[in-house]
């Protein structure tokens, strides 16, 4: 499908210069001289590169639609992933190069979506939020509420991130699978 340049929004998926592109974030501009133009910042789906590109109202880009299946995450065996499908139940095994970063955040038996195009696998879609234990900090001092400083942490699944003051050791906190960051404190 054909869009024009200024309708590309953040999370769409465009085939440019031979490549599927994610837009990860744009900005309008509005020079003095010349035609309004869309800054975009672009990931490529299949090598993870980034690339900005200016896109006018007047140029056409190609959106593409990935076919998107939910799945459910068995188990991680070294640097392999496996995921059953829940409708067929066939499973599928992906390598901790096509999940990058976000493997780090799996849990078992999590709901997550994976992206593919012409049949080729191109990534997975992980939870907003994951809930995780703080299992190293530094002690919570009487008397400390939530400022506006954190401190380090780290997390079960070795990540580490910023916490509030308040936040001790055995926590449950719930997390950004995006960048890491907290959100809040669980409820338990």
């Amino acid at each position: 499908m054909r869009i024009n340049g200024n309708a590309i929004r953040p999370g769409n998926v465009v085939e440019h210069k031979g490549g599927l592109w994610r837009a990860v974030k744009i900005a309008h501009t509005q020079p003095g001289k010349g035609g309004a133009y869309l800054q975009v910042e672009l990931r490529n789906l299949r090598d993870g590169s980034k690339l900005n590109e200016r896109f006018r109202a007047s140029e056409n880009v190609e959106r593409v639609r990935l076919d998107q299946k939910e799945h459910q995450f068995l188990f991680g065996d070294g640097d392999s992933y496996t995921f059953m499908d829940t409708e067929t139940y066939e499973q599928v095994a992906l390598n901790a190069d096509q999940l990058g970063e976000q493997a780090a955040y799996l849990q078992d038996g999590m709901a997550v979506t994976i992206e593919s195009y012409e049949g080729a696998v191109l990534g997975v879609s992980l939870p907003e939020h994951v809930i995780l234990e703080v299992t190293d900090t530094e002690p919570v001092l009487k008397g400390q509420t939530a400022a506006a400083s954190y401190k380090p942490a780290l997390l079960e699944n070795a990540i580490r991130s910023s916490v509030p003051p308040f936040i001790g050791v055995g926590d449950k906190i719930v997390v950004s699978t995006e960048d890491g960051a907290y959100v809040k404190r669980a409820d338990n």
